[in-house]
């Protein structure tokens, strides 16, 4: 019974320590209200050009309300409806996400990184997409700076030492083209840093040296899987090909019907190839009795 008790404790260690007063709570809902009226202005302004304006006015509010002490304890139930809100899987920080329309064909993120605390600990992120240009996947962003993503998955692990997180997320900022990312994050006492080179993957312009955060670009329109497989212990995404025969053009890339992916070992994503065997039959062949490996 004791040991039981204990458990719990440290379990939920941050849930006894972060009670939220009624007075406090009170004023959570109030401005949870608030802030998912100004999502949904922010989204379906008739105007474009004024989303931008009102997104960041969205993100001052949220800063005023994640102000209220043990803000961290508030699940925000309504507002992640409207924006996303993801935890890392260790519950050691929560962003939120979320992106707008100024025009027809681009895309804009914004993003905040909460840490547990009764006062607010709260790191602004800033879409630096379009200045990165060729140097998205060998870029190492600090004070804010970010390739803008909305993410969907954070997996933590050990590197000499030290917390790094890799979040899945997505970016369709060009008219063009679609890119799902793969991103390492650190987060200390100094701020948040993106990127790092825990992918094994080559740099193509830095060949002796490992990519920063590794994407998969792919023709806008498309559908193109990268996730997390818990049964396999693996990530796994499709393998793309350009459909008119144009590998340096990566807006011409589909899905090709197999997968790659990434198995964690020895402080890296080592590169998977072929991880799902696909077998192409000729017309009246039979498949093989032997299962796919």
């Amino acid at each position: 019974m004791l040991l039981a008790v204990t458990l719990v404790l440290c379990m939920n260690g941050r849930a006894f320590s972060q009670q939220i007063s009624p007075h406090d709570m009170e004023n959570l809902r109030i401005m949870e209200d608030s802030l998912v009226a100004s999502a949904d202005s922010m989204y379906e302004a008739y105007i474009p050009d004024l989303r931008v304006g009102l997104s960041e006015h969205f993100a001052r509010q949220l800063v005023r309300t994640l102000k209220i002490p043990n803000s961290w304890a508030y699940p925000f139930d309504s507002l992640k409806k409207m924006v996303n809100i993801i935890y890392a899987d260790d519950k050691n920080f929560r962003i939120f996400n979320w992106e707008i329309s100024p025009s027809n064909v681009t895309r804009r993120y914004y993003g905040a990184i909460q840490t547990p605390g009764e006062k607010l600990k709260l790191y602004g992120l800033l879409d630096y997409t379009e200045e990165l240009g060729k140097g998205i996947e060998d870029s190492v962003l600090t004070g804010g700076k970010w390739f803008g993503a909305l993410y969907y998955r954070i997996i933590s692990h050990e590197v000499q030492g030290e917390k790094v997180y890799t979040l899945f997320g997505v970016n369709q900022s060009s008219p063009i083209e679609t890119m799902k990312v793969l991103d390492a994050m650190t987060i200390d006492s100094r701020g948040v840093m993106f990127g790092a080179p825990i992918f094994g993957v080559a740099s193509k312009n830095f060949p002796n040296h490992r990519v920063n955060r590794f994407l998969l670009e792919y023709k806008k329109g498309v559908q193109a899987s990268m996730n997390w497989d818990s049964t396999r212990n693996e990530i796994i995404f499709d393998k793309l090909v350009s459909i008119t025969n144009d590998p340096g053009r990566k807006y011409t890339y589909a899905p090709s019907g197999e997968y790659d992916g990434f198995m964690w070992a020895n402080e890296t994503w080592n590169y998977q190839i072929d991880l799902i065997h696909v077998q192409i039959l000729k017309d009246g062949e039979a498949p093989d009795d032997e299962p796919a490996k």
